[in-house]
This record gives structure tokens, sequence and C-alpha cells, in this order.
């Protein structure tokens, strides 16, 4: 696979507990996703990663088509968590994006809720997090992770004024391999972190907050300041009339005057 994407040179020397102990590389997959559930349907070992070079039919939230052009990294994860964990599944994902990315780079990494990467307002990585219930218990959890690491934004004109790459911000070439490596560690480090701790951090990367937004949740739009965000990752939404909502989950873009479509 380019740049070095191979089971054998992402785990050597690795000593992650879960996180990456088993890894499948494929150069092109429908969906990274897809195959992480029929690998959990079959009982595999928790924190087994499937990456690929290519999704042809990947989806992110809602059903939105999920890009994975070339110099890309689309991975998805196998997890068994207990139910009270799954929200912090994001936060695990989101923050090691974010810590791989500064570690390797130096570009400072901030979390748009609910699931957005940014290095400099604009968008470089994206989480999806799925789960199958078996009553009140988690049967496995699949979180899928997009980095734009050697893209050329310019080539997909539908996203060049929102996304960026790691190789676009720093105008040189950045290692996949080393990215794929790092995210790992990262992961596996948090994956049974203290809870607590995952969300402070969390919390303190959110650019979204003291922010005028709207968030768009089940076709409906609501307005007001993105006041704080609870253990469970919900936004606490201020609305212009004092009262205070909680929003689950929903698109959000910001309402401040100083806005760019960059922040959207």
């Amino acid at each position: 696979m380019e740049d070095g994407l191979s089971p054998q040179k992402i785990t050597s020397g690795l000593n992650n507990r879960i996180i990456g102990r088993r890894v499948l590389c494929y150069p092109s997959l429908p969906s990274t996703m897809e195959t992480a559930r029929k690998e959990a349907a079959r009982g595999a070992p928790e924190g087994t990663v499937i990456i690929a070079d290519e999704q042809t039919v990947g989806h992110g939230r809602l059903g939105r088509t999920w890009l994975s052009p070339e110099g890309s990294v689309s991975l998805s994860v196998v997890l068994y968590p207990d139910i009270a964990g799954l929200p912090y599944l994001i936060m695990i994902a989101s923050l090691a994006v974010a810590r791989s990315i500064e570690a390797l780079t130096g570009l400072e990494a901030l979390l748009k809720w609910p699931n957005d990467v940014l290095v400099n307002g604009r968008k470089v990585a994206g989480i999806l997090i799925e789960s199958s219930m078996g009553g009140k218990a988690v049967d496995y959890a699949v979180m899928g992770i997009g980095i734009n690491i050697k893209v050329d934004i310019s080539a997909f004109p539908e996203i060049a004024a929102t996304a960026t790459s790691l190789s676009g911000e720093l105008h040189s070439s950045v290692s996949r391999l080393g990215v794929v490596r790092r995210l790992l560690v990262e992961l596996d480090g948090f994956y049974k972190a203290p809870r607590q701790a995952i969300y402070g951090e969390w919390r303190s990367r959110l650019t979204t907050l003291g922010r005028q937004v709207c968030v768009v949740s089940g076709g409906d739009a609501q307005y007001g300041r993105a006041e704080s965000v609870t253990a469970d990752g919900s936004l606490m939404l201020r609305a212009d009339d004092g009262s205070l909502t909680k929003v689950l989950a929903g698109d959000i873009s910001l309402r401040d005057a100083a806005d760019d479509n960059a922040t959207r």
C-alpha cells in the first residue's frame, strides 16, 4: 500500500494494549465501517483496526458521502464498550486525532462539536461512531476516522472552502504511516483512561463554545449561544429568550458576524 501502509509496518514496535494489536489493510473497500461491522459480527478481537487507501461508498453522519480521496486515511476500529462508555468514543477519537496532528506537524488542532477536527478553522478530519445494541447492552461499537493527510483539496471544489489537509497546511509532505501509528497509540492510551479526564480535555478543545450558533437536528433549526457541553457529549444551547436546551446531536454553523464558510 502507498506510503508503507501494511499491518507489519503499522504495528512494528507498538506496545498497544487493545487498539491496534490487530490491523487489516486494504487498497480499496466499499466502506471500512461496513468491513468493521462484519468483523465485529464474527467476534473480532477488541481493537481490531480496518484501514483502506480508498473507500468507494464511504458514508458519514446522516448517511452523507464520506469522501476518501487519494492521500487520505480512512480507518475503523472494532470496540466492545459498556453502555456508559458509548458517549466517550467520539471524544476519544477526536482527542486522539488532535494530539496526533499536533505531535507530528506542530499545527494546532481544535474540535468543532460534535465530530470534526479543525486546523486553521477548516476541517481536516471527521469522526463517525456506530453501535449495535442488544437489549440494554452494547453488542459492539465501530469508531470511524477519516483524515486528510496528503489530499489536494483544490481538486474537490465541493469541499475546497471548508476543508484542508495536513500537507496543504504545512506545504510539505506528511507521512501517512507516521500519522496512523501515532493515532493508534493515542487511541489506545485514551480508551481506558479516566472518563472525567477525557471529557475535560475534549471540552477544552471545543472551538464552538461561547459562540452564537445554529444547530439543525432532526430537520429543526435551533438558534442560540453554545453555552456548554455535558459529560455525555450533548450541547447546551442558550436561546435568546434565556431558555436552555440540551442537544444530543446535530449539524452546527456559526452565526457570529465574523463567521465565514470555514466554520460551517
